[in-house]
């Protein structure tokens, strides 16, 4: 901890120590200090407090003068997982620890240095709605059954591994826990105050950004390197500042807010980069209101949402129930280390934009994507309400309509954690209850929080009962439907979509809606704010103009959304008087009361071989399916196994939504003898790599562009051409015939390659399937880290360049050379189906030394291990 014990003094008015960065900074450069952006603040202290003594001056003049040439470490306070990600993460480290045995190391040295905890909140679907009575106990008691061997691995690893930490099932969502308990804002250890700092598996780990705290996603493989006591290795981020002025009007929620903002900053192009929210906008905003920004980080493409820490901060720790001494700490802290708001008055940024709070209006986002934001007032404009009177006619006759929503579904920590944007959910439903209107019959309604905290103040104020009127009873306290969790539909209304191949919708309050994701049987999903969500299950179909159209009449007075929905005064009465300290302690205190631990008997896991969940993983493997050592990298000969687009999302690599019998992955599970009501989702079996293979680019939505019709149009659907022959088949059957080959592969792809989930899987199914080598337009930049971590190269064409600019169409033959050092031009040469030979130059997106270290190790667990056996590791 005290690698530079110059700087290291007390802090003022406490028995702690801290690190004077701000000495260290204007030591470089006078006057310095206070012109850093927030984030170069906590990078430098963090530098100060860790970095060796000999060079802690070339890596502080990084963040000084702006540059970003040379790479320095970063090593965050802690790793948060869900237990997908997490299970893998810990799957690996298992396997890691056989492999280390099988060498004749001591596997019981395997284990996470920084502390890591991990919330069981991704493996339960909705399998019963929310207008089940029953439904809470009906969905655990099936999330148990489903899920009963990656249980049992995962209450080995809380004993079997130091520094972890497990919260089971049914406590809530890891970002919500962390935003309201696990995150303290400042840390203390060995008597030396510092600002927290995490990354998590999952992309909407930005979530706790909103209490000034740099906590950013990243893969399962990269959190892996963070757990094994590697530092992240980084360069100074593109750190972009953002003034929010203006207020926003009445009625317009902190969703309306985060979709207009997602719109605004995509088209600003802040892909990869550290935004920082200022101005009296921002101080205007709760934070829940900053956390329902932060959490959609990944949606507008940046890696972070900062907000300073303020007077908002510490009211907020006060209500979550944080203990008095913490609080008086990050207020101390944070006033006299420069991070206070009011001591950032003088930060320099790069780069401004401005954003006017007072013009965001009522609005969704969809059909496809979460920055395709539509004011509401312009749903019919756009084409997506209207012919209404034709959807009630099919009504009428007993069908369901055109444009069906048939999932509504409150969900995702990214508005449950705003207790404002719940109870104006609840509030509508009151008055909708109360003018007797109903939710439509086909509409599966929802409603999972984050935390358990919200069903303490729902119940406390009476809503509770109103929401559950409508069909919202609380269903879990897990990340469900925006996940893609949405469970079986009812089996009649199912047959009746698939029989008129009906244009079937979802409308969620979640943070995803690419296509395939929520519902197999959901063409299209809108994202929307809770009370939003309320509105279209009453509706019913999205083709209801949900401004213009009415919902009911009642003693002959027709009913609008106008008519339902909640004033400002309304809402923030109910969250003053019954949103209390108390709710949270009663709540966090018994979950983090862990108790003594009892040691696992064994370091090695007792793997079971029937498992269809949890596999010793192939990495170390010289023989069999999938072993990567028996297949060394050439970067020679290489075929497309696709030609891609743009916005090839994680979804598509590997899709985390219900499994189907007559995909891959559902043939191989009825072969294992599971019945089909228990496939479960693709995400809960990434613990096993014989399932989770199976669901590479299994996505029904893809467009590999080297299967056409005969018109030269692009197929839908998980297919692929197996070349030479130039036949056809389904995705797995062309990954397998090429692997009993031992055929190398190449990806190409275009822009934005990767967005998404931070998904390991996207990166592991590819490299199992023998892909080396990926050449995009562009890499999503967590993805980018997974496709390293699991030793492939990642490859960017040169400017103006694209797929198109060589026509490539997949019968190519392919071969990558050049030194592999970070962002080297490489050439990669290009053999056409008659001989013909291109040359075309790519940019080596290895951007780092270690990066380099790593890929060319094979990826970060072959790296670690050679590392421990050389006794090189942490």
């Amino acid at each position: 901890m005290s690698m530079n014990k110059e700087f290291r003094k007390q802090l003022p008015g406490t028995a702690l120590d801290f690190f004077d960065t701000q000495a260290a900074v204007d030591a470089i450069e006078p006057g310095a200090w206070d012109k850093l952006p927030y984030t170069s603040k906590v990078l430098a202290e963090q530098l100060v407090r860790r970095c060796e003594p000999s060079a802690l001056t070339d890596s502080l003049k990084q963040l000084v003068y702006r540059k970003r040439d040379l790479d320095f470490p970063w090593y965050p306070a802690r790793v948060v997982c869900h237990d997908i990600l997490g299970q893998t993460a810990l799957v690996d480290l298992a396997g890691l620890r056989n492999a280390i045995a099988d060498q004749g190391g001591d596997p019981s040295l395997v284990n996470p240095v920084v502390p890591t905890q991990l919330i069981v909140d991704h493996s339960l679907a909705v399998e019963c709605g929310g207008f089940d009575p029953d439904a809470f106990q009906k969905n655990r008691d099936i999330e148990e059954r489903r899920n009963e061997d990656r249980f049992h691995f995962i209450n080995w690893t809380k004993t079997a591994f130091k520094n972890v930490d497990v919260i089971p099932a049914g406590n809530g969502i890891m970002h919500q826990i962390n935003l309201e308990k696990m995150s303290p804002v400042v840390q203390v250890r060995e008597g030396v105050a510092f600002p927290d700092t995490c990354v998590g598996t999952d992309s909407h780990t930005p979530h706790v950004d909103a209490l000034g705290v740099i906590s950013i996603g990243v893969g399962g493989l990269e959190a892996e390197t963070v757990m094994l006591g590697r530092a992240s290795m980084m360069r100074l981020p593109d750190i972009v500042g953002v003034e929010l002025t203006g207020k926003r009007q009445p009625g317009i929620t902190a969703t309306d807010i985060v979709l207009e903002l997602t719109a605004f900053l995509r088209k600003e192009r802040v892909v990869g980069a550290y935004i920082e929210f200022f101005g009296e906008g921002a101080n205007s905003l709760s934070i829940g209101d900053r956390a329902t920004i932060s959490n959609m980080t990944p949606e507008y493409g940046a890696t972070a949402a900062m907000f300073y820490i303020d007077e908002q901060t510490i009211d907020y720790l006060k209500l979550t129930g944080r203990e008095d001494e913490q609080v008086k700490l990050v207020e101390q802290y944070a006033k006299h280390t420069g991070l206070w708001a009011s001591k950032m008055v003088g930060a320099e940024y790069e780069r401004v934009l401005s954003f006017d709070l007072s013009k965001v209006v009522r609005s969704m986002a969809g059909p496809s994507n979460p920055h395709a934001r539509v004011a509401t007032s312009d749903l019919a404009a756009k084409g997506i309400a209207g012919n209404l009177d034709a959807a009630r006619a099919q009504e009428a006759e007993g069908l369901m309509p055109d444009g069906a929503v048939i999932i509504a579904a409150i969900t995702s920590c990214t508005n449950t954690s705003n207790p404002r944007n719940v109870v104006a959910a609840a509030l509508l439903a009151r008055k909708a209850n109360e003018l007797g209107l109903v939710r439509k019959p086909w509409v599966k309604s929802s409603f999972a929080p984050g935390s358990k905290v919200a069903e303490l103040y729902l119940k406390d104020s009476g809503l509770l009962p109103e929401l559950e009127k409508l069909g919202f009873g609380i269903v879990a306290f897990a990340c469900t439907t925006c996940n893609g969790m949405s469970g079986a539909l009812d089996p009649v209304i199912q047959q009746e979509i698939i029989e008129r191949d009906l244009y079937a919708t979802a409308v969620l309050s979640g943070n995803r809606n690419f296509d395939g994701r929520i519902h197999p049987y959901a063409k299209q999903a809108f994202l929307a704010s809770p009370p939003l969500v309320v509105a279209y299950a009453i509706a019913g179909t999205i083709r209801f103009d949900i401004e213009q159209d009415v919902l009911g009449v009642v003693d002959g007075k027709e009913i609008r959304l106008k008519d339902l929905w909640p004033s400002d005064e309304e809402i923030d009465a109910i969250v003053k008087q019954f949103v209390k300290p108390s709710q949270f302690r009663e709540i966090y205190i018994p979950m983090f009361d862990l108790g003594a631990i009892e040691e696992a008997k064994s370091p090695l896991y007792d793997w079971r071989p029937q498992s269809t969940y949890i596999r010793r993983p192939p990495y170390w493997d010289t023989e069999g399916q999938g072993a990567l050592a028996a297949r060394p990298r050439t970067l020679k000969n290489m075929r497309p196994l696709a030609v891609l687009g743009d916005n090839i999302t994680t979804d598509h690599l590997s899709p985390s939504n219900a499994i189907m019998m007559n995909s891959a992955a559902g043939e191989y599970l009825h072969k294992m003898g599971l019945p089909e009501e228990d496939f479960n989702s693709y995400a809960t079996h990434r613990g096993d790599h014989l399932t989770a293979q199976r669901a590479t680019f299994a996505n029904p939505t893809l467009l590999n562009e080297m299967v056409r019709d005969e018109n030269g149009n692009v197929k839908k659907g998980s297919l692929a051409r197996i070349e030479p022959e130039g036949k056809v088949t389904r995705m797995w059957e062309a990954i397998e015939t090429y692997m009993d080959r031992g055929q190398p592969l190449i990806i190409i792809a275009g822009a934005d390659y990767g967005q998404g989930s931070s998904r390991d899987w996207a990166a592991k199914g590819v490299r199992l399937a023998g892909v080396e080598a990926i050449v995009a337009e562009g890499f999503e930049r967590i993805h980018r880290t997974n496709l390293i971590g699991m030793g492939t190269l990642p490859l960017e064409f040169k400017a103006g360049d694209t797929r198109h600019t060589y026509n490539i169409d997949g019968t190519e033959v392919f071969e990558v050379v050049g030194d592999r050092s970070p962002r080297a031009t490489l050439t990669v040469v290009m053999t056409r189906k008659n001989g013909e030979r291109v040359e075309f130059p790519v940019t080596c997106r290895l951007d780092t030394a270690e990066e380099v270290s790593i890929y060319e190790a094979g990826g970060v667990l072959q790296r670690f291990a050679q590392d421990f056996l050389e006794g090189k590791a942490a």
